[in-house]
């Protein structure tokens, strides 16, 4: 019973250091093993396997009166079971990729309104829409444009300015 506990345990402080070395058995050998098995190797997988071979074989072998060898096969039956959730589980939350983030280069050809007039060859504020969300972006422009006018963003100046011009329609 012991050695069982000691294998749970051991599993969970494993799996308390996986949260900082994560990704440290694929690195080893020299990249040898990265992506050799898919992250079957990884230190939250063998954590899970490690932790429920000993808490699964503590936990048949202290309620029934089966054997050592019994509680172990339970305990590695069980340990495998959450050895392959957490594999498919990593995969998952990998696999799980968000959009590109927007660079300001996006912002060219789009168009918006003005929200503080924009004098010749001086700044107001133009409103914007980038990846979905409103911007408010400082804009300059050769020409005036008075607020509420449709404008089309010709360049990024800036992080926080950009070069427009009137839509003419």
């Amino acid at each position: 019973m012991t050695l069982f506990l000691g294998l749970g345990i051991a599993g969970v402080a494993l799996l308390a250091l996986s949260l900082i070395f994560d990704g440290i058995l694929e690195g080893l050998f020299g990249g040898v093993l990265d992506g050799l098995f898919d992250g079957l190797l990884s230190l939250p997988v063998i954590a899970g396997f490690v932790s429920m071979l000993g808490f699964g074989g503590a936990i048949v072998l202290g309620t029934t009166g089966v054997g050592t060898i019994a509680a172990t096969a339970a305990g590695v039956l069980a340990g495998l079971v959450a050895a392959g959730l957490t594999w498919k589980f990593s995969r998952a939350l990998m696999r799980d990729q968000t959009h590109v983030t927007p660079r300001d280069e996006d912002l060219v050809g789009t168009s918006g309104s003005v929200v503080t007039a924009i004098p010749a060859d001086g700044y107001g504020e133009v409103l914007l829409r980038l990846g979905g969300q409103p911007v408010k972006l400082s804009a300059k422009s050769p020409v005036p444009v008075e607020r509420g006018t449709e404008i089309w963003v010709e360049a990024t100046l800036s992080t926080t300015s950009v070069s427009v011009r009137p839509v003419e329609r």
